[in-house]
Order: C-alpha cells, then structure tokens, then sequence
C-alpha cells in the first residue's frame, strides 16, 4: 500500500480536483456537441488514465456502469498498439470481452504526450442508440451470442495525425441504422479526448511533467489508502446473499441465482460469486469487466466523499466462475448485462447494510430500456427513427428515511429522464400519460421511493417494432429488515381498435407494433425498510395526501385505518382504536399469510378477489401475471428470500 503523500498538500490537493475537472470538461464537451438524443440525455461517461492505463479521475457525473471498466478498454487498447502510438492519434474500441459493457457502449481512447512520452490518456464513452444487430437498439432478448447483438469493435485506430480515418468511421456508421447520428458522435467523443489532453498538458507547463506524472499516481494511492483504512475499522467476516435474474427464456420456470460471499479480512474485501448459474440463453449475461463494475460501484455507494479512481479498486477482489452469468466468454451474448449488474450492485448494498447500518437501504428498482424502430411516416422520405427511452422508479427505504422517489436507476444516477417534448419530434411517439404510480413504493417503517407510469400512443409509421429490457416481474424489487417487496414491471400493449390490453411482459423483442397501439410500462418503487406496522401513522396519512400510498394500501400494508374527510382538500384522519386492532390482527395472521398454499393464493388472484399487490407482499407468491398460472419454482425462491429479509425480522 502506499506511504506518505509525495507532493505538498496544496499541490496535490490542486492537482487531484483539476483531473476530476478535466473529466467534467470531457462530459460538458460530449453535452453540447452529440448527435444522438441518448447521449444528450447523459448516457455517456468519460475517465483520465496515468500512462499505465489506470484510471486517475472520473466525473461528477459519470454513470455507475461505466467506472469501473473504462481502464480495462484502456489497457486491451495499450495491449493491441504497444509501441505504435503517436500524438493525433485516437483509438475506438467496445469490446465487453476486453473489459467493457456492451457494444452500445463505444469509447474513444486518446494518448496524451507531454515531451514526445505519453503521460496519461483520455477515454469518452458514449451510447450509441444503434450499433446494428438483429432488431432497432441492438437488444435482442432472444439472441444467445452476440452474432445478432451488433457491431463488435477490438481496439482500431480512428483517428491519426491527418484527422479522422473516414473510410473506418464510415465502415462503422454503415453498420448502424443511425449513420449521420454516429458519425457526428464519434467528432464529440473525440474532442472531448482532445479537451482532456489541453487541460493536461496546461498543468505540465505549469507544474511540469515530472510533478503532474506523480500526481496521476498520488490520487490513487490517496484513495487506497482511505478506502482501506476504513475497511480495517470493521470487523472481519462474512456475510452472504442471492438475488435473480426472473429467467432464462431458453429455459425451463425459475429464477436465476446472482450469489454472492463477501468477506471483509483486515484492509481487504473478497466478493466471491461462486454458486452462481452458468450463462442463460438470451443476453442477459454479464462479462467479467461488468460484474467488477457493479462490485466497484455497489461497494463505492457506502464511500460516498471519496473520489473514484483505480486506487479503489485495489481494495477488493472478485471471484468469479468462468462460464458463469457474471463471467461470461465470447460469443456469450451479454448486452443485458444491465439486469445482473443490477443485482450484484444491489446485494452488495444490502450485505454492506449489515456494516455500515447508518447507511442501510433496501433494494432500487430495476432500470428498464424501450426501444422502438421503423420508418417515420410524418415525413415524405420516412427517415429511419430510434425512440430508446428509459424512466425513473424508486430506491429503496433507508434507515431513519424513505428511499428517494421517481430517481434514475443505481446503474447510473447520472442518466437523466429523457424530455418528453424531445422525443416527439424526433419519434411518431405521444405520450398520453407520465406521472408517479400510486402504491409502488415497497412498504416499510421507511417506505420506498415511489416509481412511475408512462404510457405513449404510436402515431405515423411504418413497420414498426418494439422491444422491452427489463427484469424483476418475479424477481419483485424486495424490501429488508422487515420491509415489504414494490411490485412487478411488465408492459401491456392495447392494439388500435382492440378493447383488451396484452400482457407482454418484461422481456421481448421484434414485436411489430402499428399507428394507434398504445404501450404502458410501470417502474417499480425501492423495496420497503424495517416493519410496516411500525410505520408512523401520520407519515402515512403524508403519503396519502401526496397520491404515494391509496387508503386501501394503507390499510392493507400499513395496518392503518383512514378515514377520508375531503379528498380534493387532502383531508384525512387515522381512526387510532381502529388501527391498533388492525394491526395486532395483522401481526397475528402475517406468518401463516406468507406461507399460505400458493395455489389458493393464484385461486384467489385469478377469480379477482386479491390482485398482484396482495399476491406479492401478504402471500409472497409469484404467479404469470398475464395469466394467474403459479410459477412453483419461482414462487418457492421467492418465500426463501422473503422468509430472511422479511419474516425473521417480524419474529
């Protein structure tokens, strides 16, 4: 581990916020001059590195996901032109089996010299909404390796000292649906590089090469010097955790098991995920550089005022099976490695909950993508259009506070919720509805943020498709210490002149979709923290006025009786006695409710006299929520997990 500071306090004190300000520089130059909505919309992250390819700074702003593999494209590019490296130059590269995501996920990756020697180098990552692939936004649920995923890109040389190659950066826009927009974001992302490299070499002539070379390593020596120092404080052991994945579509009923053993020894934590499934038959797979990402940034959360850099990753190490769900190989399809990464990001948050209890929260939803493509009627030529959109949700209750509502997911905080008036005039898409959805929020002592409805209508267009990515329609966003699950994604489809809605659930592709059919999807709330019934009846009568918590939810979760005096006026009242008996009526029956026989349960769902909030949070059970038929398996792993986090706690 690293010593003493080798510069003087102001020196580096100055020189570790100016790295982490060229970052942000990189990111405002990405804002003001992207080409693709999806960008604009800050899917995109950017990283200094030390001329070893080791990661000195991130933004302020960069997005979960990202940080903890931008150095791994770094080095396999440094691997792939060792030795062939000259000033002007600019190299791409979105290999997720080099340490990347996914090929959505494209960086540019620029050198920087100072005296004929490369220093340092700059890296801009970016969404491209469109790589190629079997289906508009290159997510194909169906696709089992990444043949069908779009264009893979080892480590190429894009730019040189004459400027841009365009024979390669077309030879890659070609390969996309949104050419024009592709071409423009490769010019950004690479003068973002460019911005980089000028606010570094303004530092070398102001403090010269040799000072600014030891301050790219004194920050991250800085970082892992605190990050341990902390982590020695707490006691070693260890602690385990499973999350899901809802399923395998190429599989047989039941969830996918993400386990994760954490152990804390001395300065040093392991996060060991062996027990975890093989890799599924669809994309959501997730390749090594991933799953160290979600660790990196799961574990980050509860280090909150420490800046982000390769020194924390030396604080912990991963094992992970070869071959399994978070270590999958080429040609393993792996763009929805999103939906493990959301559940490895959110175990460590619940067995990080158990050390540090002043920061406990329970789980986040999970993020959800929309994609839909085809030809833009409204116009004569019919353009190809790309409407990509994602939603806020909730976050999980915390100890002593209610999770935060309608927030970007845990995967990247930084994203921001696309602009609706944006979206339609760059899509034949209206949107009807968009507004807070009313009882998602998991149930606690600490309630979880509230989620959110969005509901749009197809306008003008021509062979249209739609795609949904999504997970947890029965891996339900779970609540601990007593807390109570939010409630299932999935989106219904209402075709035009039709009076049913379909359930298609929360993971398809390829679903041809015409003018007139109108889609919904909900995003879940954070899982609840502590018992419901311990809940503050005037907290609740809070959520009520604010339209977070309906007064038959209240009554059912809450175990309190409100009586409505004026709705339009927000005028409620807690009948006391009446809560108080319902409440211990409550406390008596729970247990036996959760392990009440699951196909009475899916009896009861299916007749309507108990509807999928009931199901979920009184009986945990999981059923096909488009048809009432009981998931057994599912159901079974379910109760094991409800039983921990929930049940112990109410006994």
């Amino acid at each position: 581990m690293a010593g003493d500071l080798p510069l003087d306090p102001v020196t580096f004190e100055v020189l570790k916020n100016s790295f982490i300000t060229s970052v942000d520089q990189m990111g405002e130059q990405v804002l003001r001059t992207c080409y693709s909505f999806v960008i604009y919309n800050r899917d995109f992250s950017s990283a200094l590195h030390d001329a070893k390819g080791e990661c000195a700074a991130q933004g302020n702003q960069d997005i979960a996901v990202h940080v903890g593999t931008l150095h791994f494209t770094c080095q396999d590019v440094m691997r792939h032109f060792d030795g062939d490296m000259h000033e002007g130059d600019v190299f791409a590269i979105n290999d997720p089996y080099a340490g990347g995501t996914h090929f959505s996920d494209v960086r540019l990756i620029r050198p920087i010299f100072a005296d004929g020697k490369i220093i340092a180098f700059s890296q801009s990552n970016g969404h491209w909404s469109d790589v190629g692939g079997s289906v508009p936004g290159s997510f194909d649920v169906a696709a089992r390796e990444m043949f069908r995923e779009g264009l893979r890109i080892t480590p190429i040389r894009l730019f040189d000292k004459k400027g841009l190659k365009k024979d390669v950066a077309h030879l890659i826009a070609s390969n996309t649906r949104d050419p024009a927009s592709i071409i423009g974001d490769i010019q950004a992302q690479a003068e973002a590089t460019a911005v980089c490299g000028r606010e570094i070499l303004r530092l070398v002539n102001k403090y010269g090469r040799d000072t600014v070379e030891t301050g790219l390593a004194a920050v991250q020596d800085y970082v892992e010097r605190s990050a341990r120092q902390r982590i020695a404080a707490l006691p070693d052991g260890e602690w385990e955790t499973v999350d899901f994945i809802d399923r395998d579509p190429a599989g047989g009923e039941g969830m996918i098991p993400i386990r994760i053993k954490m152990t804390i020894k001395g300065d040093r934590a392991i996060y060991d995920f062996t027990g975890s499934h093989p890799t599924i038959g669809s994309i959501y797979n997730s390749a090594f550089g991933s799953t160290f990402s979600a660790v990196a940034a799961g574990m980050k959360t509860f280090f909150p005022d420490l800046p982000l850099n390769s020194g924390f990753y030396r604080c912990f190490e991963i094992i992970a099976p070869e071959g399994s769900i978070v270590d999958a190989k080429w040609p393993i399809a792996v763009t929805g490695f999103l939906m493990p990464f959301e559940k490895v990001m959110n175990s460590i948050y619940e067995m990080w909950s158990k050390l540090m209890p002043e920061r406990a929260l329970a789980c986040a939803f999970n993020l959800e993508y929309l994609l839909t493509g085809g030809l833009d009627a409204r116009s004569s030529d019919k353009p190809i259009f790309m409407f990509y959109d994602w939603l806020p949700g909730g976050w999980g209750g915390r100890n002593g506070k209610d999770g935060s509502n309608v927030t970007t997911a845990c995967f990247g905080t930084g994203l921001m919720s696309q602009p609706v008036e944006g979206q339609e005039r760059a899509n034949p898409i209206l949107t009807t509805e968009c507004e807070i959805l009313k009882d998602s929020p998991g149930p606690g002592k600490w309630r979880g943020g509230a989620g959110v409805v969005k509901t749009s209508r197809m306008l003008q267009a021509e062979k249209t498709v739609i795609s949904y990515i999504c997970d947890r329609e029965r891996a339900v966003v779970w609540g601990i210490e007593g807390g109570l699950p939010s409630m299932p994604h999935g989106l219904t489809l209402k075709r035009a002149g039709s009076k049913a809605e379909e359930r298609l659930g929360s993971i398809f592709s390829d679903v041809p979709i015409g003018e007139g059919d109108v889609f919904s999807r909900p995003t879940a709330g954070g899982g609840g923290f502590g018992d419901p019934l311990e809940r503050d009846p005037n907290l609740v009568i809070e959520d009520i006025k604010d339209d977070y918590v309906s007064v038959e939810r209240a009554a059912k979760d809450y175990g309190v009786v409100v009586h409505t005096i004026d709705a339009e006026l927000c005028s409620y009242e807690v009948d006391k006695v009446a809560t108080d008996a319902l409440r211990a009526k409550i406390r008596a029956e729970r247990v036996a409710n959760v392990r009440l026989d699951p196909e009475v349960v899916a009896e009861r769902y299916r007749s309507g006299a108990i509807n999928a909030f009931d199901v979920i949070r009184k009986h945990a059970v999981i059923l096909d929520w488009g048809t009432g038929a009981l998931l057994p398996e599912s159901t079974r792993q379910f109760r094991d997990v409800f039983e921990r986090r929930s049940v112990a706690m109410w006994t």
